[in-house]
């Protein structure tokens, strides 16, 4: 769970699922219930966003594929950023712990630019992304620690994201 900073006042210290439900941007940034695990809250809304991908995949035919999915995401960062925004002014912790729709929306993103692939190569992309996520190597540190409100939440996943990808097309070009 994030740390409280200078000036942030922690209204809700352990979210509920009454919290969650109160308002649609919180079930949104809490990821569907997703959030609010007791341990580990980010890798909890990542395995979501997998678990989603695979089933929202189904249901859309294949040529149209990465064209749903793309535009779903877009959408889906900008509702991130009201969503997040919302939640963490109502929570009083900017980029609380129980908000994990940046998660859902980055790990979308390096499933769709990895597929098709393999189950295998779907474990490394997680592993790799958490990774990324949790130890935010420059700079997505830096971002994490200068960006405030929705879009900042949501941009340093972005980045771990990008890092992820990076390393699966230097591992490709190898």
């Amino acid at each position: 769970m994030k740390t409280i900073e200078a000036g942030q006042v922690a209204y809700v210290s352990k979210p509920s699922l009454r919290f969650m439900l109160a308002h649609p941007a919180h079930w949104i940034a809490q990821g569907f219930a997703s959030g609010l695990s007791p341990v580990m809250p980010g890798t909890a809304g990542t395995l979501f966003a997998w678990a989603s991908f695979r089933l929202l995949s189904v249901w859309w035919p294949s040529m149209l594929f990465p064209l749903h999915w793309g535009a779903g995401i877009a959408i889906g960062f900008l509702v991130g950023v009201w969503a997040c925004a919302r939640t963490g002014r109502d929570l009083g912790i900017a980029d609380h712990g129980s908000m994990v729709w940046d998660e859902i929306i980055a790990f979308w993103l390096v499933l769709l630019l990895l597929a098709p692939a393999s189950f295998g190569t779907q474990v490394w992309a997680f592993l790799w992304f958490r990774l990324f996520d949790m130890v935010k190597p420059p700079p997505i540190g830096w971002f994490d620690r200068k960006l405030k409100g929705g879009f900042g939440v949501m941009w340093d996943d972005i980045l771990a994201a990008f890092y992820t990808l990076l390393l699966f097309a230097f591992w490709r070009a190898g």
